[in-house]
């Protein structure tokens, strides 16, 4: 396995995106860290191989520091960090004051920069990479959730200037994500037949999978990406159909003929 041995950390890798690449990890081989503030209901696991979980707010600088401190006298080394924590709750902009769409910001925002920089060091000895995990609320009009739109759009060009100020030696890239089913699918879509509805509106026709999202960060990760920094990898099943297509009164013969 190209990973065996390596170490990775991964942030907010109890559950959900983060648990499936947390798994994809383990899976080819490597030694995975998950923290967050509360342990897993389970433990994140795949063929045999457990992740270790650590305790910690990534909202606190000083324990962040203290905590690779810690990654590297275990480990000795650390290869890979996955920036995967994050979130929002649906909040419109004029139903919370700024406060409380600045710590949106920040999670999704200052903290993988705290993170990377506390990792940074590690990193640059092992020359292994960073995988920003980030979102097409980024790229579009994020209704509801515009804070963290803003601020899955700054972590991408926070990864781009990274990937430039600390090459050679590590590599930074981003994956832009779309709608993942997790275990918190039914707070967002509903049932399985609204689950179903949402993911027929993918061209791929479903929602991703965790497992979809670990085995492209694994790639990222690895050797097989070693000329890949500064880049954006779009994981979103094809993206969004343009609504006008559907709104369209034209027939397809009409508007064949004018394309």
């Amino acid at each position: 396995m190209e990973l065996d041995g390596r170490v990775v950390v991964v942030t907010g890798g109890t559950r959900g995106v983060g648990a499936g690449i947390a798994r994809a990890f383990l899976r080819d081989g490597a030694r995975v860290v998950v923290c967050a503030r509360r342990p897993p209901d389970e433990a994140v696991a795949d063929e045999g191989r457990e992740a270790v979980f650590a305790p910690l707010d990534l909202r606190e600088p000083a324990a962040v520091a203290a905590f690779f401190a810690s990654v590297g006298e275990r480990y000795g080394r650390l290869d890979v960090l996955v920036n995967n924590a994050g979130g929002t709750p649906y909040r419109l902009l004029g139903e919370g004051d700024a406060e409380r769409h600045a710590r949106v910001v920040e999670l999704n925002l200052t903290v993988p920069l705290t993170v990377s920089l506390a990792a940074y060091e590690l990193l640059r000895a092992s020359r292994g990479s960073v995988v920003m995990i980030g979102s097409v609320s980024g790229t579009r009009p994020s209704p509801g959730t515009a804070a963290y739109g803003a601020a899955k759009a700054g972590l991408e060009n926070l990864a781009r200037s990274m990937a430039v100020e600390w090459s050679p030696e590590v590599r930074v890239n981003t994956l832009v994500l779309g709608m993942v089913r997790t275990e918190l699918s039914h707070l967002h879509y509903g049932d399985e037949d609204g689950i179903a509805a949402v993911g027929a509106t993918v061209p791929l026709g479903r929602l991703a999978e965790p497992s979809d999202v670990g085995e492209a960060a694994v790639f990222l990760a690895s050797g097989r990406a070693a000329y890949v920094s500064g880049a954006s990898l779009l994981v979103h099943g094809g993206g969004e159909r343009p609504a006008f297509l559907d709104a369209a009164t034209v027939n397809k013969e009409s508007r064949d003929g004018n394309l």
